[in-house]
């Protein structure tokens, strides 16, 4: 049976080699594999940097974590089973150093207080609540009451008043933040459409990716405007 397997090209993940680190996958792996052997010092360094990037990107979550890039290249030997002659920012972890079984990289598990405007919200609602008091918090607020006003709008009705936006910002703060008296935004054009992103069969599979970019950017001008 094996050997028919083999003759048909069957590809099952008994017959593959174990993943060292399965929070990266399989193509991590593969690409790692693939650095190890190119013979050329200088072209081995720059392939190892660009699989640095790549597992930089499949685990955003591990932003938040301290010496971030320094784990990255610790995974990244560790990945290589410790065999890989690559000059890197950090000095090489021995086999020691590393757990036998590396800890999953963290996922945010708290529930969303609110799924309509998703959990980037809440970590931007955070970061206002920690700014001191004056103009820039006033303006970090506002833009954030005109992006829940957008998503409000997708996913709920037709209309939605700016104090019920501003008692929403209130209560997720848990009361932190306290919208400023007399702040109003801007009026909501009359020829705006605001469709939930699975009336769009074309574009439904990225909403998710669409919202995360926008929370990510809107959070990236807030630490900027600090």
């Amino acid at each position: 049976m094996d050997n028919e397997m083999k003759k048909v090209g069957l590809d099952y993940n008994t017959q593959r080699e174990k993943l060292r680190m399965p929070e990266y996958g399989r193509n991590v792996q593969k690409m790692i594999e693939y650095v190890k052997n190119i013979p050329d010092k200088e072209k081995r360094d720059e392939q190892a940097r660009a699989v640095i990037r790549v597992m930089d990107t499949l685990n955003v979550q591990g932003h938040q974590q301290e010496n971030w890039e320094q784990k990255l290249w610790d995974h990244l030997h560790a990945i290589s089973g410790f065999d890989i002659d690559v000059d890197s920012p950090y000095p090489a972890p021995e086999p020691g150093q590393l757990s036998a079984r590396p800890a999953m990289i963290p996922v945010k598990r708290k529930p969303i207080k609110a799924t309509h405007y998703g959990r980037n919200i809440e970590g931007i609602i955070d970061l206002i609540a920690d700014q001191p008091e004056g103009d820039t918090k006033t303006a970090m607020i506002r833009s954030l009451a005109i992006y829940m006003r957008q998503q409000y709008l997708i996913w709920n009705k037709d209309s939605v008043s700016d104090e019920t936006i501003f008692q929403d910002i209130e209560k997720l703060s848990d009361y932190r933040i306290k919208v400023p008296e007399g702040m109003q935004l801007t009026r909501i054009s009359s020829n705006a459409v605001f469709a939930k992103p699975s009336l769009n069969p074309v574009k439904s599979g990225n909403s998710g990716v669409q919202r995360q970019r926008t929370g990510n950017a809107m959070r990236q001008r807030m630490r900027n405007n600090h």
